[in-house]
């Protein structure tokens, strides 16, 4: 069975998680938005292959901050700091992408589609253009009008162990599964060195290096991201094939070839660890899961407003 016919029947199953989110929404008064906003992905990705990674974690970065209301794209100003500048969400990159689209679907039907609804689609659209699957996004979302940077620190952190990120994750109503299927998204893209120098460096008072990590790939990791390094695009691909998306993530994790410590913190308990295994084995099985989750995670619904521009408020 086609893992696409298959994502039709789990959308059907699912829906009720999505709150007040339909697939019809803007059927009568956007209907072209959905091809809009995937041509605008499409169009960046020509020019630029880290733009998937770098948009399905800006998905994630916004939803779990005050729910996915789009309050990670709005710029600081002269009294308030917002998302972006949180040491976490530094590194994300692309929000020309979703300004982009947002300005293509203004022109179609000014104020009528939300800055939170393009960036959920525009994520499926990273995923499924990166060979990954595809689905229908429930929409409906509105955008937020706080963003504060100190709330950056509700996201889980590379160097977190498995009861802070099954804390968080239960937090969002989010299970062990969805924590396992969704840090399968770090198959694509790429992480500074920063992300993971705890477990290259200086581990513990025993070991200079974190011993669960396979010793050729610590080596390596070790020659990219020296104790002193000072590059600042040091880092490593997220794993061998981080440009497309499939289970080569969970491959990685059970060799001890993952950078994260959070990444590792997944093989500790036998649950998650069985989750790995299986989607290791199955790309079908992740690539379902992944959908699942997904819905479940984007239906983490806030905001208050459709913007305009989706850097500031209305």
């Amino acid at each position: 069975m086609e893992v696409t016919f298959i994502a039709s029947l789990l959308m059907l199953c699912f829906l009720h998680v999505a709150n007040g989110l339909s697939l019809n929404y803007y059927d009568n008064a956007c209907p072209n938005y959905e091809a809009t906003v995937t041509s605008a992905v499409k169009q960046a990705m020509a020019v630029d292959r880290t733009v998937p990674a770098a948009l399905l974690r800006m998905h994630f970065h916004d939803c779990f901050v005050r729910g996915c209301d789009g309050s990670v794209l709005l710029d600081s100003t002269s009294n308030n700091t917002a998302e972006k500048a949180g040491t976490p969400n530094l590194s994300l990159h692309a929000f020309y992408v979703i300004d982009n689209a947002k300005s293509a679907v203004e022109a179609l039907c000014p104020g009528v589609v939300s800055c939170a609804d393009i960036l959920a689609l525009a994520a499926r659209d990273s995923v499924a253009l990166s060979g990954g699957p595809t689905w229908k996004v429930p929409v409906g979302r509105l955008d937020g009008r706080i963003s504060r940077a100190s709330e950056t620190s509700l996201l889980p952190a590379p160097t977190s162990n498995f009861a802070q990120l099954q804390q968080r994750f239960n937090q969002l109503n989010l299970s062990v599964k969805d924590l396992v299927v969704l840090s399968g998204g770090h198959t694509l893209g790429f992480a500074h060195c920063s992300s993971f120098q705890n477990r290259i460096h200086n581990f513990n008072t025993l070991n200079d290096v974190d011993p669960s990590l396979n010793p050729s790939f610590a080596s390596s990791l070790r020659k990219s991201c020296p104790v002193n390094n000072t590059a600042q695009n040091a880092g490593a691909t997220m794993d061998a094939t981080s440009k497309v998306f499939d289970n080569m993530y969970y491959k990685m994790l059970l060799q001890g070839m993952s950078l994260f410590s959070s990444d590792a913190a997944l093989l500790t308990h036998p649950k998650t660890k069985g989750f790995i295994t299986t989607f290791a084995s199955s790309q079908e099985a992740f690539n379902l899961a992944f959908i699942k989750s997904m819905i479940r995670m984007s239906s983490l619904t806030g905001g208050q407003e459709v913007r305009r521009n989706c850097r500031v408020v209305r």
